[in-house]
């Protein structure tokens, strides 16, 4: 019988060897610390910033103060009327300051304590904004697409939801994580690997945010500004009807629009669907406010 020799290893060993240093070396890599890291201050700065959006209790992302985001507002408005055609007097200066108040004191019990201000400005653009601290501008392009004073109501309670809202608030918050997540993406990226390959997946990452995360969010702020802004013009005596109308008109009024996907906004198709599926809820309010019906 032959003995083995004790010091002859089994062919087993030498792969169980192997495997083990394989796995040595497919080990931990320092290149995930900052994936972890971003990882840790994500999941603090997101549940520890969080608060609700007034009459949608929608949790929100928000790491500004008040007193910091009024302060970012009136810096802005200041700006822009410096750099615009201010319309100070005539009837259009007076229908827009009566239609701000109305809407403002609608929403009294979401106003965390904003300085009104309601500005005409002279311009071509359609377009309207509410700035936080309550700094509303309204541009004379958009009175004709507006048509009456409804239309305005229902433009006006747009702009000043985003600001009951911290719509912008918000948007700097998430921005401010993406960016954060891409450089932890960047450094996590950058040993062991070309730099053609390094920008084609930055690349890849920054279009997933913009398309998958920022966009679609954006589309949901005007969403809900476009519910609220509808209940406040609601409150305010305006009639609620006039909510598609204006974006059938604004649909027309833009030609063409880019695909939903890639765009900020909903499309005006889409926006005339939601207030629809709302318009019970507001006439509602309407006639509890207004002792009635909307006339017509």
């Amino acid at each position: 019988m032959r003995i083995p020799n004790r010091t002859q290893r089994n062919p087993g060993q030498y792969s169980r060897q192997g495997n083990l240093k394989r796995r040595k070396k497919g080990g931990f890599s320092m290149r995930w610390i900052p994936i972890i890291l971003f990882g840790l201050y994500f999941g603090w700065y997101y549940f520890g910033h969080q608060e609700r959006v007034p009459l949608t209790d929608r949790k929100q992302l928000v790491d500004l103060s008040r007193e910091e985001e009024m302060a970012l507002g009136l810096q802005s408005y200041q700006q822009i009327l410096q750099d615009s055609k201010v319309v100070r007097s005539g009837r259009n200066a007076e229908i827009i300051k009566e239609i701000g108040q109305k809407i403002a004191r609608a929403a009294s019990n979401e106003d965390p304590g904003f300085e009104w201000e309601y500005t005409l400005i002279q311009s071509d653009q359609a377009n309207a904004f509410c700035l936080p601290g309550g700094k509303v501008a309204v541009y004379t392009g958009i009175i004709p697409i507006a048509e009456n004073t409804d239309g305005l109501a229902i433009v006006m309670g747009h702009e000043i939801a985003h600001a009951i809202a911290r719509h912008g608030a918000e948007r700097m918050a998430y921005q401010k994580l993406m960016q954060f997540g891409t450089m932890a993406a960047g450094v996590a990226l950058g040993g062991g690997m070309d730099i053609s390959t390094q920008r084609a997946i930055m690349g890849a990452m920054g279009a997933g945010g913009q398309y998958g995360i920022l966009l679609p969010f954006s589309r949901k702020h005007e969403s809900e500004a476009d519910y609220i802004g509808l209940l406040y013009a609601a409150r305010s005596c305006y009639d609620p009807r006039e909510a598609p109308k204006l974006w059938q008109r604004m649909g027309e009024a833009s030609g063409g629009t880019p695909a939903e996907f890639a765009s900020t906004h909903p499309s005006p198709k889409t926006r005339i669907q939601q207030f629809e599926q709302w318009m019970p809820e507001a006439l509602e309010i309407y006639k509890q406010n207004c002792g009635g019906n909307p006339p017509g």
